[in-house]
């Protein structure tokens, strides 16, 4: 275990940059080994071991907010556990994390699956509880309230198409495919809009809004909101907009919020208020998909990865390949 602390600067010194990345790649790595087994549960649990482990070596007292779950049982990273090499000793830090976001497309060798995690300094994170967000954002270039999840997705579409010069119609929205999200689409498609469907993987959706060689313009629709903080930490390292709004479906998960501290069950979060300061973002391929290649394992016992990190401080975005060699 690393316990030297090389941190010169502030909370989050620019070492931890790169040595964040290392965590995801142990997660997308481990996670690998599942790829197409049909085993959902043993890649999540195989990614949280590895990511467990990987935090372990780094010199931070750190704090999951963002985590599996919300109870202390293995093998999840359970909001509220301590991660990290030197706690009580080094700079404290909050995490979110997702080890391994798309556990479904694993399974199913499908693609955009990632390992995932923000860091930002303490009390920058918004605790969200474990249940679904209505997510509306788009990318960099925009002015300011350019989306509003009080206006409908018509209005929005019209306001963003203005706004970039062309016809609501040639705006292109990714949604996550799922019945819930039938009107939405309905209603997008009768102004004309493309819209990209995707299996899982709602980070990855959302960041593509702000790489334009996707083509796409907008995300919407509903997914969970640990997701949605992870995209916010991550817009805020590149540009973009972003609005959430917490969807109950039960007095249990009402409950659960007021118990990290939501009180306006109603509010409509903008990126700052999910994730604010410097942070940190980092992703690792799991599967192959539009933000990054997954692993591959050639001959030799050789692995590659492909992962991006991100801080919002600077700017900074860093695409960096891997190449593993076991032992």
């Amino acid at each position: 275990m690393n316990t030297e602390n090389p941190a010169t600067g502030s909370q989050l010194d620019r070492v931890l940059v790169l040595e964040l990345v290392r965590v995801t790649e142990a997660a997308a790595v481990a996670a690998s080994k599942l790829i197409g087994r049909g085993d959902e549960k043993a890649a999540d649990a195989a990614a949280v071991e590895a990511m467990r482990k990987a935090f372990d070596q780094l010199y931070i007292d750190g704090t999951v907010v963002i985590g599996e779950g919300e109870r202390d049982e293995a093998p999840m990273l359970y909001i509220g556990e301590k991660v990290g090499g030197a706690p009580g000793k080094g700079p404290r830090i909050d995490i979110a994390l997702d080890p391994l976001e798309g556990t479904t497309i694993t399974a199913k060798a499908g693609p955009n699956a990632l390992a995932v995690l923000a860091a930002a300094e303490e009390g920058c994170l918004l605790n969200a509880p474990d249940t679904y967000m209505d997510k509306l954002a788009v990318g960099p270039g925009y002015p300011e309230g350019i989306i509003d999840l009080a206006r409908s997705p018509s209005d929005n579409v019209r306001a963003v198409a203005e706004a970039k010069g062309v016809e609501p119609g040639d705006i292109i929205v990714c949604v996550l495919d799922r019945p819930r999200h039938a009107d939405l689409i309905a209603e997008l498609r009768s102004l004309g809009c493309g819209v990209v469907l995707i299996g899982d993987g709602d980070v990855a959706g959302v960041i593509a809004t702000t790489d334009p060689e996707t083509t796409i313009d907008m995300y919407m629709g509903q997914g969970g909101a640990p997701e949605g903080v992870l995209a916010a930490a991550a817009l805020r390292c590149v540009g973009g907009q972003f609005n959430g709004r917490l969807v109950f479906r039960n007095e249990d998960e009402k409950a659960r919020a007021r118990k990290w501290g939501i009180e306006d069950l109603d509010r409509i979060y903008k990126l700052e208020d999910l994730a604010r300061g410097d942070c940190i973002f980092a992703a690792t391929g799991v599967t192959s998909g539009s933000l990054l290649d997954g692993v591959k394992r050639l001959r030799g016992g050789t692995m590659t990865t492909e992962s991006v990190v991100m801080r919002a401080s600077s700017g900074t975005v860093r695409w960096i390949r891997g190449e593993h060699r076991l032992g």
